[in-house]
This record gives structure tokens, C-alpha cells and sequence, in this order.
């Protein structure tokens, strides 16, 4: 999976593209790490217009972000899910624990 970071004010977006699965855990949270003591960042958005696949273990990942940019008084948001990717949030239900826009 590859990560591009973009800051725009206090929102941070982290494009991701590619597969979204379980070796992508050390990129992913090397991408965000940074984010949660950064107290100018208050949302971290996550772009998955390019993502073309998500298995479980991300949906875990994305669980675990959101626990951890909470416990700190920061949001995450997820953007632009497509197909398949889509479909596995919706059956999970993410979107009552995530804004999906």
C-alpha cells in the first residue's frame, strides 16, 4: 500500500492506494503516528479512492486509530470508498463509528 500525507490547517489526509491488508500495519501507522502528538492536527482524514482492497485486519487497524486519535480529543474521517472497499465498510457497519463521506 502506498501513503501520501497532505496537511491543509488543523485536517490531515493520508491518501492511501493499493491494498489495504495486514503487512500494511508498520506503513500505516508510521503514516499517523506523528499526527496524534501534533496538537495542530484535530482530524485525519483517510482518502481510499485508491484503495482497491480491505480485509479484516484493516478494519482493525482502522478501529485501533480511531480508539487512539479519541482517547487524545482528535477525529478520523473516511473518504471516498469505492467498490469492494465500499461494501466491506458497510457490512461492518462503520458507518456508525466513522463519518464516510
Amino acid at each position: 500500500m502506498n501513503i501520501q500525507p497532505s496537511q491543509t490547517n488543523e485536517r490531515v489526509t493520508l491518501r492511501l492506494s493499493g491494498r489495504f491488508q495486514f503487512d500494511s500495519h508498520r506503513d500505516f501507522r508510521s503514516a499517523y503516528e506523528g499526527c496524534i502528538a501534533d496538537a495542530s492536527v484535530k482530524v485525519i482524514v483517510l482518502d481510499l479512492a485508491g484503495v482497491d482492497y480491505l480485509d479484516s485486519s484493516a478494519l482493525g487497524m482502522l478501529l485501533l486509530l480511531r480508539e487512539k486519535l479519541g482517547a487524545v480529543g482528535k477525529e478520523v474521517e473516511l473518504a471516498n470508498p469505492r467498490g469492494a472497499v465500499k461494501q466491506v465498510l458497510e457490512v461492518a457497519n462503520f458507518a456508525r463509528l466513522f463519518r464516510i463521506s
